[in-house]
């Protein structure tokens, strides 16, 4: 049921799911399994009802499953692979190779750390140009070695610090988005929790991109763009609300191509759960990649990206001009 932190409407659930709880511990009749299933109505109901901040909370929840969890999880024999051969290894990125159900493959995820000591070490997962470097190093790898690349996206973005702009933040974003464009292998990206702005993206051109049911997607985070837009932090969730960041948005937008579903409440109520599901889409995404040649797999996910937006030209475009 996770650890102390509770949202707020964590609590009713939990109230619902004691109530559950008694219910199953009493001898079986009709009576009994209609008071439970009236009880999941209601928790059901509840998570229906959550606004887009309450989801970003969710995704931002400390209790919330990390690449590193769902590789202790999902995958076998992961090996870590450090360093960007450049200036130092950023723990903020952590990648390797590994097997998933008997397929070599190479991870690539975004750990955000979960004490103190670990969220320094890792700045939180917002990922510096080494980290970045680091990911480039082992997609040109899994290219050489013919495995498919899978990335667990996580951040809230990227460093953006003076020493991460000193040391090239928008050109290692920028180079790690056109080498994932031009891999020759299956390429798989998975929001797990939060995927913000360039952090997120720089990882994310994958053939293929799914996303956790609570997580979030979005080019800003809904307090900065409430900062920026009316100088006012506490209207986040009214930002939240404009920005369609959260994954049934962002399929009907086609940023993305599936949502996993997570355990009721949350990943972090049921990681083995939840880990379960992301194994489940991911060798489905990967068999139904696995017959395109590498041409075709650069091609497709030229032609994915190029879709997304909308434009107008010709005569839409001119009669668009004239109402203006």
């Amino acid at each position: 049921m996770g650890g102390a932190y509770k949202l707020s409407f964590e609590h009713e659930l939990d109230a619902i799911q004691e109530q559950i709880n008694l219910l199953r511990m009493q001898p079986p009749s009709e009576e009994q399994k209609q008071a439970i299933a009236e009880l999941e109505r209601r928790m059901v109901e509840l998570l229906n009802s959550l606004s887009d901040y309450d989801r970003v909370l969710l995704a931002r929840h400390p209790d919330r499953p990390y690449a590193l969890d769902y590789i202790t999880a999902i995958f076998d024999d992961f090996i870590e692979l450090h360093g960007d051969r450049c200036f130092g290894d950023d723990k903020a990125i952590v990648a390797g190779l590994a097997w998933l159900d008997g397929r070599p493959v190479a991870v690539i995820g975004q750990q955000k750390g979960r004490d103190a000591k670990e969220r320094q070490e890792r700045n939180f997962g917002m990922a510096h140009p080494e980290g970045y470097r680091k990911a480039i190093r082992v997609m040109k790898l899994a290219d050489k070695l013919n495995r498919p690349v899978i990335t667990l996206i996580d951040t809230s973005g990227a460093a953006c610090l003076d020493e991460a702009e000193a040391r090239g933040i928008c050109w290692a974003i920028a180079e790690s988005q056109m080498v994932m464009s031009m891999l020759g292998v299956p390429t798989v990206a998975v929001i797990i929790g939060e995927g913000g702005s360039g952090g997120a993206i720089a990882i994310g051109v994958g053939n293929k991109v799914l996303m956790m049911e609570y997580a979030m997607y979005s080019v800003i985070q809904p307090e900065s763009c409430a900062a920026i837009i009316w100088r006012d932090e506490s209207r986040a969730p009214e930002a939240a609300e404009a920005l369609w960041l959260t994954a049934p948005e962002a399929l009907k937008l086609g940023v993305i191509d599936e949502i996993i579903p997570e355990p009721i409440g949350g990943a972090h109520r049921d990681p083995e759960g939840a880990a379960n599901n992301l194994k489940e889409a991911l060798c489905r995404a990967l068999s139904a990649l696995s017959h395109l040649s590498p041409e075709q797999l650069r091609r497709q996910r030229y032609e994915k990206f190029r879709a997304m937006g909308v434009y107008l030209e010709g005569d839409e475009l001119k009669s668009c001009m004239r109402d203006v």
